[in-house]
């Protein structure tokens, strides 16, 4: 499998995303001699319409390109290319090279989200046996006896000094907080409000508002 270097004169657009975060760090244009150098070195190979010529990425910046990835698409003429960046991917210093804003864009799907979406799912379309199900069922007063249990056992095993059990405990505070929530009609949104509302967020640092509590 090769792409189409015909349909785009001698060049497919290459889409370039952080492998981890899935950040997309930039577009570039690959010939098929920057494409056969990817698949020879595993490091990005890009060919600079301006210029005219092979541009290695980091070669001159030493932000150089692994690739954990690459993936064609339906018609054989776009590649997606999945790196690790080192350093910034944009010549203006900027990781990514998409920082211009035209319209505002929050990606909230975490895990908190998922299993808060779970919790719904399972009240809406209950399931036999399922212990979330009788959390629900059961209602506010057992809800909330189990989140002291839980909170409690997560008490015990930070005093334990056992991190995995630690771990293991906060994910049960966790699920159970979040069950009660669902049962009071908090979102998860309505904590992340919250807590936006009593830190100031700048970038990628966070400063407290002066407040007791913080």
């Amino acid at each position: 499998m090769k792409p189409d270097f015909e349909k785009g004169n001698g060049l497919v657009p290459a889409i370039v995303q952080d492998y981890q975060t899935k950040q997309v760090l930039m577009l570039a244009y690959v010939n098929e001699e920057a494409y056969d150098k990817m698949l020879e070195t595993k490091e990005t190979y890009y060919w600079s319409r301006s210029r005219q010529e092979l541009w290695h990425k980091g070669e001159t910046s030493g932000h150089f390109q692994y690739i954990k990835g690459m993936y064609l698409d339906c018609d054989d003429d776009t590649l997606l290319i999945y790196v690790e960046q080192i350093g910034a991917a944009c010549h203006t210093g900027s990781y990514s090279c998409f920082f211009n804003e035209i319209l505002p864009y929050k990606f909230n799907e975490t895990i908190f989200h998922e299993l808060y979406d779970v919790i719904e799912d399972r009240d809406i379309h209950p399931i036999e046996k399922s212990y979330t199900n009788y959390l629900l069922n059961e209602g506010v007063d057992k809800i909330c006896k189990k989140v002291g249990e839980e909170a409690s056992e997560t008490i015990i095993a930070a005093k334990n000094d056992d991190k995995d059990e630690l771990i293991g405990e906060i994910s049960d505070l966790f699920y159970h907080v979040f069950v009660l929530m669902y049962n009071q009609g908090v979102t998860v949104e309505d904590i992340e409000n919250k807590l936006a509302q009593r830190h100031q967020i700048s970038g990628n640092k966070k400063d407290f508002h002066t407040r007791g509590d913080y």
